[in-house]
C-alpha cells in the first residue's frame, strides 16, 4: 500500500493539473464512488469544476475544486493515479503498460489530459465531500511531519499519549503520526538503532529526539527517490520509485546487516511483518 513518501511524489507530480477543469468523468466500477455513491451525482458534482488545488492528507490524495467540494482519493493496496498528456511529443501519451488495462475511473480535463484510475484489486476509493467533513477528516488525522505543527512539543504529546505502545505499533498508528506504513515503521527504528519491540515509555530524551528526526529524516530520502516500489506503487506517469534499492531492513530477513553483518530478522508485530538486525537495534 503505498504510504506517505510514495502518496507526496504523486501529489508533487500533480500539481501540473491545478487550474484545470474536469469536463467529463468515466467509471466502470461505481462501488468504488462514496459519498455521493451515486456515479451520475458524482459526475453532476464535479464536471466543469476547476481543480484548485492537490495535496496529501495522510495517505490520501486530495483534490480541491472550485465550488468547494474536494475528491479524495484512496489509493488502497494497488490504486495509481496515472496522468496522461494529449501530446504527440510527450512520451506518457505513448508508453502503456500492464496497469492501463486496469483503469476503472477517468477524469478528462480541459487541457487535453486525462487523469486515470488504475487499480488491480479494486480496493482503492473516491469520495466526494464538502469543505466542512474535508475539515473534519483532516482533523481526525495523526500529526503530519510535513506540517507545522510538527514539533517536538506536539510530538512529546503523542510519546506520552502512547507510551504503552511498543515502537512499531506506535509508528503504524496513524492516530499519532499519519502517513507512516510497514516499511516505513522498519526503517526509521533501524536508523535511530532502537528495537521496534521497544516500548516507548523506555525511550530516554535522547532517544525521543532521534525518533522525532528519523521520522522526517527517512521520509524525506524516500520522498527523494520518489518512493518504494516493491509490487504495483507507480508514479504519475507510471514509473518506479527507487528507495527500494537504498533500504537497509524491509524484505531483507536472511541477509547480512548493512552496519554489522549480523542476519536480519524477520518477525509479525500486529500480525504485520516486522523487519530488525538483533544486534544494531536494542
Amino acid at each position: 500500500m503505498p504510504e506517505l513518501p510514495e502518496v507526496q511524489t504523486v501529489v508533487n507530480d500533480l500539481q501540473k493539473i491545478v487550474d484545470n477543469k474536469i469536463i467529463n468523468f468515466w467509471s466502470d466500477f461505481e462501488k468504488a464512488i462514496k459519498a455521493p455513491t451515486d456515479k451520475k451525482k458524482f459526475a453532476k458534482n464535479i464536471l466543469g469544476q476547476k481543480i484548485t488545488r492537490v495535496f496529501r492528507g495522510g495517505k490520501n490524495i486530495i483534490l480541491t475544486l472550485q465550488n468547494k467540494s474536494a475528491i479524495i482519493v484512496h489509493l488502497k493496496m494497488t490504486g495509481q493515479l496515472l496522468l496522461k498528456i494529449s501530446n504527440p511529443k510527450s512520451q506518457m501519451s505513448k508508453e502503456k503498460n500492464k496497469y492501463d488495462n486496469y483503469i476503472h475511473h477517468i477524469f478528462y480535463l480541459d487541457n487535453k489530459a486525462t487523469l486515470n484510475f488504475s487499480d488491480i484489486r479494486k480496493f482503492g476509493t473516491l469520495e466526494l465531500v464538502d469543505e466542512k467533513t474535508l475539515s473534519k477528516k483532516l482533523e481526525e488525522k495523526g500529526l503530519d511531519p510535513f506540517s507545522e505543527q510538527y514539533t517536538f512539543a506536539n510530538f512529546q504529546n503523542l510519546l506520552e499519549r502512547g507510551k504503552n505502545k511498543n515502537l512499531k505499533q506506535f509508528l503504524m498508528d496513524q492516530s499519532y503520526v499519519a502517513g507512516i506504513g510497514n516499511i516505513y515503521a522498519s526503517e526509521i527504528p533501524f536508523d535511530i538503532k532502537t528495537s521496534p519491540l521497544r516500548k516507548i515509555n523506555s525511550l530516554n530524551s535522547v532517544e525521543a529526539k532521534k525518533l522525532f528526526g528519523s521520522i522526517k529524516k527517512i521520509l524525506s530520502q524516500a520522498i527523494e527517490l520518489r518512493g518504494t516500489s516493491f509490487s504495483d506503487y507507480r508514479d504519475s506517469s507510471g514509473k518506479k520509485g527507487s528507495f527500494q534499492n537504498f533500504l537497509k531492513v524491509y524484505k531483507r530477513d536472511g541477509q547480512k546487516c548493512k552496519r554489522c553483518d549480523t542476519i536480519i530478522e524477520k518477525s509479525v508485530i500486529g500480525q504485520r511483518s516486522t523487519f530488525h538486525c538483533p544486534k544494531c537495534q536494542n
